[in-house]
């Protein structure tokens, strides 16, 4: 009797297939972790990244602590300047950091604004960075509830994001940018808008080239400043920082220059 060859159609045949099937699976579950995990690291990594500021000099911290007319408060979002021999105006300034730079690292340079009345609002943006954060500009104002007037500024980033302030609240009466310059907002409408850019000529990150190419987005009587041998690190007091240009001032001379032509841009737009 002839025997029974067994077909290509039995079940005997489809096993290789669901084997075949089931190490698909596997390779595809093990891509996908592979993928996760990369995810997962990177955001971490991020996160740890943006949460290690670029710290305040030791000697700028020092210097305003031991200046007797300016009384600094250190809070966690924000850090409030105010004057303390000088009879406070009705003005203030919020002043966003620039990417990953500690808040105080901005003391010293916007002391002399202080002295001169002014509230002063520095401050430290969500994960570092300006462009991530969108709180509203009274989370900060309400800090100095006395204060009726506001200007908005900020380095590098921080001054990107204060541009936005500055299309969207009414209240803005002024903008201030360190090495920066309005590269997501349209103001050149705004011609009541005060603006002081302040730029470096050895900035190697907003260098004077990035300026002059959005210069068109401030109003046409903005004033554009050009400080001659500092650079993008100098607007603050926080080291080196790479990327950038080599200053021929030096830290202190920069800050003269910064803190004259800030001092009389808000003494034209005060009461």
């Amino acid at each position: 009797m002839r025997q029974r060859t067994a077909s290509r159609h039995e079940p005997a045949t489809r096993v290789p297939a669901l084997h075949r099937g089931s190490r698909s699976r596997r390779i595809v579950k093990i891509v996908a972790s592979v993928l996760f995990a990369a995810v997962v690291l990177g955001a971490t990594g991020f996160f740890t990244w943006a949460k290690l500021p670029m710290a305040a000099t030791a000697s700028s911290v020092a210097a305003v602590a031991e200046d007797t007319a300016v009384d600094v408060t250190d809070r966690p979002d924000t850090v409030v300047m105010r004057p303390a021999d000088t009879t406070p105006r009705d003005q203030g300034l919020v002043f966003l950091a620039g990417a990953r730079v500690d808040p105080q690292a901005y003391e010293e340079v916007l002391s002399g604004a202080v002295r001169s009345g002014v509230t002063v609002i520095i401050v430290r943006p969500v994960l570092g960075f300006g462009l991530f954060d969108w709180r509203a500009l009274t989370d900060f104002t309400s800090e100095a509830p006395e204060i009726s007037r506001w200007a908005v500024g900020g380095h590098s980033l921080g001054g990107v994001r204060a541009c936005g302030y500055a299309e969207s609240d009414p209240r803005v009466d002024g903008l201030v940018l360190f090495g920066s310059y309005c590269a997501t907002t349209d103001l050149s409408d705004e011609t009541d808008l005060p603006v002081l850019s302040l730029g470096g000529s050895e900035d190697g990150l907003s260098t004077p080239d990035d300026i002059e190419r959005y210069r068109d987005q401030l109003p046409p009587d903005a004033s554009i400043v050009q400080i001659e041998g500092s650079n993008h690190a100098q607007f603050g007091a926080y080291g080196d920082q790479a990327g950038d240009g080599t200053a021929t001032l030096t830290d202190e001379e920069a800050r003269v220059e910064i803190d004259r032509s800030l001092r009389s841009f808000l003494a034209s737009v005060g009461p």
